[in-house]
């Protein structure tokens, strides 16, 4: 069956819940969608996120701020230079003595002024790990739809039910008020009235029954859209979607940011052999000081520039290009796998609706003829040619006849949801 002919199937469905309530304002699923997603908890990791990526980007660019330490020493050593040994006797001269305890309190500013990448490339994978926190946030969000759907379809079917059960009510109490008159004129008998009381009954109770459960459903619905609901609050009746090709889920995107991440993480292997050069400052009191011949404390101070370049990342280069490999074949089988589990679950969601639209229409034969059936059997009874319990017979099964096509409508609704749910589209 093709879609036109689904939807043709599913036009034809007007609730007769929305037209008793009128045209007041009703709450729509998109609606839903919109506020559970704003007021789910998981929500506010947003802010966390990036207020998180925004201190690390920051940490990386203050690399290249000038860089203060501090450090002190008190020493005692075996032996220090002896002047005598290295040069000859001099007469009138005395060498000087180094002392075997020697203090150092020194400072040190260090500017960089290249680092091979480092800083730049840390931003970047700060921004990209924002970036795949972000989209895992909303892949997990975007679960909340099919649990908003489950909930909105449920409500509109306990509400149809509730419709269709009063509908019933109303014809069971139109044949009691004739039993009724019947059996004061003294033609029918008592039970015949009894039997029809409680059938009544019966409805009473399956409405207390449905209402039940639409409560049940309302309050879970409340709490995810964080909205006050009760039993008058109305349900807009969905339009029908068509059903879109192609995939856009939030973990497509997911997928694809994780592989930048990658690159990153492989431009990072590249600068950790890359060489680092940086001016530095040192300032220090002590003794002795960088005239060792003068065993006495003072300052001193000296500037320059370093260069540092460590080639020890290389030995380990190749393998973790390899791990790097390794982990985007994983990525790409991973998004393969979802595509190809998200595509079968749209083939059995796609074959749902052409079922359901099937049903419809065997529903509507089956309703047309069990109503002439109900109708027949009414006037029947209205001629004392049937008993009252074969009536309530023909009354029921039109009756189920009609509440299997409520079912089905709101399950073909259902399916052409979960759908685009699943699409993404």
């Amino acid at each position: 069956m093709n879609l036109f002919k689904a939807l043709c199937c599913f036009i034809l469905l007007v609730p007769p819940v929305d037209r008793a309530w009128g045209q007041a304002p009703a709450l729509t699923i998109e609606e839903c969608y919109t506020l559970a997603r704003q007021n789910y908890p998981l929500i506010k990791q947003y802010d966390l996120i990036s207020r998180s990526s925004r201190y690390s980007v920051e940490n990386a660019g203050k690399l290249y701020l000038p860089q203060l330490a501090v450090s002190g020493q008190a020493t005692y050593q075996s032996e220090t230079i002896n002047f005598g040994e290295v040069i000859p006797p001099m007469p009138g001269v005395t060498f000087p003595s180094l002392s075997k305890d020697q203090y150092k309190i020194q400072a040190e500013i260090s500017q960089q002024i290249y680092d091979g990448g480092v800083s730049k490339l840390q931003k970047e994978s700060s921004r990209a790990n924002e970036a795949i926190q972000q989209q895992q946030l909303e892949v997990n969000l975007y679960a909340i739809r099919d649990r908003i759907t489950q909930l909105y379809f449920g409500i509109l079917l306990m509400d149809a039910q509730l419709e269709q059960n009063r509908l019933r009510k109303a014809d069971l109490q139109s044949a009691t008020d004739k039993a009724q008159a019947a059996l004061n004129n003294g033609v029918a008998y008592r039970s015949n009235v009894d039997e029809l009381k409680a059938e009544i009954m019966n409805t009473d109770m399956a409405a207390t029954e449905f209402s039940a459960n639409r409560k049940a459903y309302m309050k879970m619905l409340e709490a995810f859209i964080h909205q006050p609901l009760n039993d008058s609050t109305r349900l807009a009746w969905p339009a029908p979607v068509a059903p879109q090709q192609g995939i856009h889920r939030p973990e497509i995107t997911y997928y694809d940011i994780q592989k930048k991440a990658f690159d990153v993480q492989e431009k990072q292997l590249q600068s950790g052999y890359l060489p680092k050069l940086s001016a530095f400052f040192q300032g220090a009191y002590g003794r002795p000081t960088l005239n060792i011949v003068d065993n006495k404390f003072g300052t001193w101070w000296m500037g320059g520039v370093r260069l540092n370049w460590s080639l020890g990342s290389l030995y380990s280069l190749k393998n973790n290009r390899q791990l790097l490999d390794i982990n985007r074949q994983n990525l790409d089988v991973n998004k393969e796998t979802f595509l190809f589990n998200t595509g079968m679950s749209l083939q059995q969601q796609n074959q749902d609706i052409d079922k359901f639209a099937t049903l419809i229409e065997q529903d509507d034969s089956a309703i047309t003829l069990r109503s002439s059936v109900k109708k027949s059997a009414q006037a029947q009874l209205d001629n004392g040619v049937i008993t009252v319990h074969e009536y309530i017979s023909q009354l029921n099964a039109e009756n189920l006849a009609k509440q299997s096509r409520i079912l089905h409508s709101i399950q073909l609704l259902q399916a052409q949801y979960n759908y685009k749910n699943t699409s993404g589209n």
